[in-house]
Order: C-alpha cells, then sequence, then structure tokens
C-alpha cells in the first residue's frame, strides 16, 4: 500500500482544495478541482438525486425494462436490482474517506488502493458511462421536441434538428450553470417540473388502461433474443437506480460527508425510486408489451396534455442532464481553467465556453448520427456500471478492511465480485446484439 500511496502523492497528499466557485480554500485530504468541494447540504444533494433520476429516461423504461422480462421477473428484477444498487452505493459511499484522506474523484480512490492501472481503468469507464449517458439524455430531449412539433404538424422536421437544438440547450446551461453545487437554485424548478409530468403522465396513463381490454404482456422473439434481452432490461433496471458517480457527488457534501450521503442515498432509493418505479410499471401495465420506448407517443391524452408532459419533460432534462455531465466538466475546467481565478473572469469564461463546445458539440453530432435510443441505456449500464456499481466496491471492501472483516464479509464481497463481473459480460453481449440488429435496420437518411 505505501509504493502506491506514493505513485498516488500528488493526487492524494494533504493540500489545499481550490473551490473556483467560492473563491475559499478547505483543507482536505483532496485533489486540487476547479469545482465547490465540501459545501452543499445532504437535503440540497437528496433532491439533486431524486430529480435527476425521475428524468425524461423514465418515459423509456416501461419498454425497456419491463417487456422483455414480463410482470413476474421484471418486479423481481426492479426489486433486487434496486436493493443491490441501494446497498453497493450505500457501502461505497463509507469510502469518500481512506487512511484519513478523503477522495473527491471515483478514479483516485481505485487509485489510492489499488495503483495506477486500476485508476485508469476507473478513469475510462466512468467517462464511457457519463458521455453515452449525455448522448441518451441529448436523444430523450429530441423526441421531446419532435413529439411537440408532430402535434402541430402532420410533417415534422427529422429527430436530428431537435437533438441539435436540444444539444445547444444543454450547452448553454452548462455555461450558466459551471458546477453540481451550482445547481442548486435550479432544484426546485426541477422538481416543480418532475411533478407536473409525472401527474398528468400517470393520469392518463391510468385512464387509458382502464380503456385497453386488449393489452398483451406476452414476451416476444426467439429463446434467444428473450434470453439477450431480459439481461438488457437487467442493465437498463441498473440505469435507472445510479450512476457511477457517487464519489464525485459526495465531494460536494458538507461534513459528515458519509452520514449525508447515506441520508441522500435513502432519500433517492425511497420517494426517488418510488417515483420513477411507478411510472414504469403503470406505463407497462397500460400498454401491455407493446407500449412505445418513448412513452407519450401511446398517449391518448388531448393535444395540450401531450404537449405540456414533453414540454415539461425536455425542460427538466437540461437541469437533470446535467448532474451527471458535471464530472466531465470538472475534469476539464480543473485541467485547462485558471484556478487562481474566478470561476467568472474573462479568461475562464472564454475557456469554459470551448471546453462546453468540444463536450456538446462532439455529443450531439453522434446521437443525431445513430439515434438507437435503447442502446444508449443498455451499453452503459452493461459494460460499466455493473463494475462501477458493483465490483469495485466489493473489490475495495476487500483490499481495505482484509484485516477486519470476517470471513463471511470476505467471501460475500468475493460472491458480488464474481456474479456481477459475469452479468456484466453478459448484458454486454446483449446490448452488442441489440447495437447491431438496430445499426442493420437503422436508415440513415430516412425521417426518424
Amino acid at each position: 500500500m505505501e509504493s502506491k500511496q506514493k505513485d498516488f502523492e500528488s493526487t492524494s497528499v494533504k493540500i489545499d482544495v481550490l473551490s473556483v466557485e467560492s473563491g475559499q480554500q478547505v483543507a482536505e485530504y483532496a485533489s486540487v478541482s476547479a469545482h465547490a468541494v465540501d459545501k452543499d447540504s445532504w437535503q440540497q444533494v437528496g433532491l439533486l438525486l431524486v430529480t435527476g433520476f425521475n428524468c425524461a429516461y423514465v418515459l423509456s423504461f416501461s419498454n425497456l425494462m419491463l417487456v422483455p422480462l414480463g410482470w413476474a421477473w421484471g418486479l423481481t428484477g426492479l426489486a433486487v436490482v434496486g436493493g443491490f444498487a441501494f446497498y453497493a452505493n450505500w457501502l461505497l459511499a463509507g469510502f469518500h474517506f481512506i487512511d484519513g484522506r478523503r477522495f473527491i474523484r471515483y478514479r483516485d480512490v481505485m487509485g489510492y488502493v489499488f495503483g495506477k492501472r486500476m485508476y485508469y481503468t476507473t478513469w475510462i469507464l466512468q467517462f464511457v458511462t457519463l458521455l453515452l449517458g449525455n448522448m441518451g439524455f441529448v436523444l430523450l430531449g429530441g423526441r421531446a421536441l419532435k413529439e411537440i412539433s408532430s402535434e402541430f404538424s402532420s410533417s415534422p422536421m427529422r429527430l436530428q434538428v431537435f437533438v441539435t437544438i436540444t444539444g445547444f440547450a444543454y450547452f448553454i446551461f452548462a455555461n450558466l450553470v459551471p458546477t453540481m453545487s451550482a445547481m442548486r437554485n435550479w432544484l426546485a424548478t426541477s422538481a416543480t417540473l418532475t411533478i407536473i409530468y409525472d401527474i398528468i403522465l400517470l393520469a392518463i396513463l391510468v385512464k387509458d388502461g382502464h380503456t385497453n381490454k386488449k393489452r398483451d404482456y406476452n414476451i416476444s422473439g426467439s429463446k434467444v433474443d428473450k434470453f439477450f434481452n431480459a439481461f438488457g432490461a437487467v442493465a437498463a433496471i441498473l440505469v435507472c437506480n445510479t450512476s457511477g458517480l457517487l464519489p464525485e457527488i459526495q465531494s460536494t457534501l458538507r461534513k459528515p460527508a458519509v452520514a449525508n450521503m447515506r441520508k441522500a442515498l435513502t432519500l433517492q432509493f425511497t420517494l426517488g425510486l418510488t417515483i420513477y418505479y411507478g411510472v414504469s410499471i403503470v406505463g407497462y401495465w397500460a400498454y401491455g408489451s407493446s407500449v412505445s420506448d418513448y412513452l407519450p407517443k401511446d398517449l391518448s391524452g388531448p393535444k395540450w396534455a401531450k404537449t405540456l408532459i414533453n414540454s415539461t419533460a425536455f425542460l427538466q432534462s437540461i437541469v437533470s442532464q446535467h448532474m451527471f455531465i458535471a464530472p466531465i466538466h470538472e475534469a476539464l475546467d480543473t485541467r485547462f481553467l485558471r484556478l487562481e481565478e474566478d470561476v467568472f473572469s474573462r479568461e475562464n469564461l472564454i475557456r469554459r465556453f470551448l471546453l462546453r463546445a468540444l463536450v456538446f458539440g462532439m455529443n450531439t453530432f453522434i446521437t443525431a448520427l445513430l439515434p438507437f435510443i435503447g442502446d444508449f441505456v443498455n451499453i452503459f449500464g452493461s459494460f460499466t456500471l455493473f463494475p462501477l456499481t458493483f465490483v469495485f466496491p466489493s473489490m475495495v471492501f476487500i483490499k481495505v478492511k482484509r484485516k477486519f472483516s470476517r470471513r463471511g464479509e470476505t467471501a460475500w464481497h468475493w460472491a458480488n465480485i464474481v456474479i456481477f463481473s459475469l452479468l456484466s459480460v453478459i448484458t454486454t453481449a446483449a446490448a452488442g446484439k441489440l447495437l447491431i440488429n438496430n445499426a442493420q435496420k437503422y436508415k440513415f437518411f430516412a425521417d426518424t
């Protein structure tokens, strides 16, 4: 451990953490960061998690999570994956401090405990997760705008146009709200928008469910298709419960950071989970196996209701997507901004503008080119989130707690490592199969 500690001395030594946002320095074991550290209340972070996970993605989860599994396995999967995700995040929150040092990034934790190879492995997995997740947000925002347009036009513009508009809106917001902590003034707005589209959506779903007498809950496809689609659904369930960036979110919390993070997680996995699971279950109940991969497309409600749902979902996604892309901004800002200057200094404004333009320009272009909504969810749920959520925390536990843990605890964590590593391989194969199928079917110059 001592040699690994020296390898990461530059990122894990006791230094002053410079917060450009607050203009203050906080003595702490952590890396230098251009974003605020040790500042927010657990209520703010809890609300951030609740609204962040109750974003426009819930409009796709009925199709992605329940259609491939059916009622029995679907509800079982929701309960089991949700419970394990809560436990794994609870465990990871406890490793925000190791050997008296505070780690504000996941990769710093893994680097300190296991060395540089795991540092870079975690860095790659996280950034792939966040970039793919942001592409999914851009796509969902574009679909919401297209649904609004279709209510007023028989021939709406192509999806790519609305994807571009969405990417630009996210880019503007990222410049106005430079850090995760700065989202505090937008959380009430995000919560209000969430309540509006959830209530209207649920009301129409219940009405449609009562009038739809021909619901079919059968799982279609060959045995091979059913197998792979089922594991793709498991990956989608994981996506709706976790993000792979808990240490980065936890870094914004005031002390005691571990206790406060666990309070925020409890809020997410009670109030937050009830809402996004509820919408997914009611959507599947209302339309059965024919439920769309974008729920508002199925609604029979009046034009004003469908327009309002899509409008509020789009606006809310502008806020919620920022939580998931903020660690990318933090890494770029820390590397390229002038930390000795204020966050809104002229030089930092220009640099941040260019950095945000690079991120959203790339993501928007790729999303417009390959708009496969289910693939975004399944790919980063399988390839990256299984290791980040389940495997790595157990690895850290065994390494850090090996002298103090009982045999049963060690065996439990080894079982988690083996089982969830295998699940990651299987679900990644399932997501890859779906990606190949959709790529073969997609017509790049057709109206989508």
